[in-house]
């Protein structure tokens, strides 16, 4: 028999994964990594191979690549189990850690996600823009998809987060983003296992994302049995940045912090 299913917080567990998304660096984070460490919690977050400050390697990184890195990066620091929380593709990277890893996952975070694997257009798609990205650089499309990481309104009213995002896409290496935008390509169906998902699961979505919409967080929280649902008003795709007071608390209630 399956073991019991467990709601509600995670109490007692004080090591956290972060897993940033495409295409940004392990400060997408930040202010979640702070209020986290201020709390008592372990935090371990990592550049995706191929982002920030960790190289890129060859020309297709699957899923299951990325999590073996983190698993090593939690072997690093010492950690065995935590809980693994990821937005937008680390989302889905940290439900192929669970796949790959699931007993050294303590508790999910899977903010502004999608479990459901890219059909023939998604798949062309991201190889169409692997290609761009490769022979054009990160800049012009970064300017194009701002608006949607952010909410537009987000651009104009908070300055310093619109910068903050662009920085982080700027500092993309070509190479490393087209590597992670073909092995998502070819991810897997995660809405089976996250049936089988037996550990507190937090999911969080911004009301305005237009990306991974609020229909794609609900979905995840039917699947996973026992599951929160947070929505994030006035947050496009990147709630911890957008509104991260929110968020902030969201995680340290789920993690059974005072707040």
């Amino acid at each position: 028999m399956p073991p019991p299913i467990r709601t509600g917080s995670v109490e007692g567990m004080t090591a956290i994964l972060l897993i940033h998304g495409h295409p940004f660096d392990h400060t997408l984070w930040d202010p979640q990594a702070e209020a986290l460490r201020a709390a008592g919690h372990q935090v371990v977050a990592p550049d995706l191979r191929g982002y920030g400050s960790a190289p890129a390697t060859g020309d297709v990184t699957l899923f299951a690549e990325f999590a073996a890195d983190l698993a090593a990066h939690l072997d690093a620091a010492g950690v065995h189990r935590a809980v693994v929380g990821g937005v937008s593709m680390g989302g889905q990277i940290a439900m192929e850690f669970h796949r790959q890893y699931p007993d050294r996952v303590a508790g999910l975070v899977l903010a502004d996600t999608s479990p459901i694997p890219e059909d023939e257009a998604g798949r062309a798609g991201r190889y169409q823009l692997a290609d761009r990205l490769l022979a054009e650089g990160v800049a012009g499309w970064a300017d194009e998809v701002l608006g949607k990481m952010i909410t537009p309104y987000h651009v104009v009213e908070k300055p310093d987060v619109a910068a903050h995002v662009r920085r982080m896409m700027l500092a993309t290496s070509p190479q490393g983003a087209a590597a992670a935008l073909r092995g998502r390509a070819q991810r897997p169906d995660y809405r089976p296992t996250l049936s089988e998902v037996r550990v507190p699961t937090l999911v969080l979505v911004g009301a305005e994302d237009p990306y991974t919409p609020v229909a794609d967080a609900e979905l995840i929280h039917k699947l996973v049995p026992g599951s929160e649902l947070v929505v994030v008003d006035r947050a496009g795709h990147l709630p911890g940045l957008e509104q991260p007071a929110a968020v902030n608390a969201a995680l340290l209630r789920f993690l059974g912090a005072e707040w």
